[in-house]
Formats: C-alpha cells, structure tokens, sequence
C-alpha cells in the first residue's frame, strides 16, 4: 500500500477518518497531517488496538475509498 496515498487524498478522506474512527480529536488529525504512520499512531494510542490491527484498518479503509495515489507528479 503505498504510503503517499493518504496524504495525497487528505483532505478529500478527513472526514471519512472522522467518521471511521470516531474518537479522534480534530486536533489528532490535524497533526497527522495525511501520514499514515501518524494516523496509525494515533488510532493504536486511542482505541489501543495492536500495531497490526490498526495497519490491516487503515488499509482496508483505503482500499474502500478508491483512493489514488496524487502524490506522483510527472
């Protein structure tokens, strides 16, 4: 999964986080800032979900999305 993806569809999937995971703050996700290592952290540290567990979420939740990676810039 490439990592870039989240960032580059931050601001379109912001609010599906939200809604995915409830309990984060909007300060947490203004921090994370689209990274998903930050947003991982964030989930495990707030719903003290196992490393894997998160990581399987975050990128089931992607993959629903139909996220593309914008990150590339030819």
């Amino acid at each position: 999964m490439n990592k870039d993806i989240i960032q580059g569809n931050w601001n379109e999937i912001k609010g599906k986080v939200r809604q995915q995971w409830g309990n984060l703050t909007d300060d947490q996700l203004a921090k994370a800032k689209g990274t998903r290592e930050e947003l991982c952290g964030m989930i495990q540290k707030t719903y003290g979900y196992d490393k894997d567990r998160v990581e399987k979420e975050v990128d089931t939740f992607i993959k629903n999305q139909h996220l593309q990676d914008k990150s590339f810039r030819p």
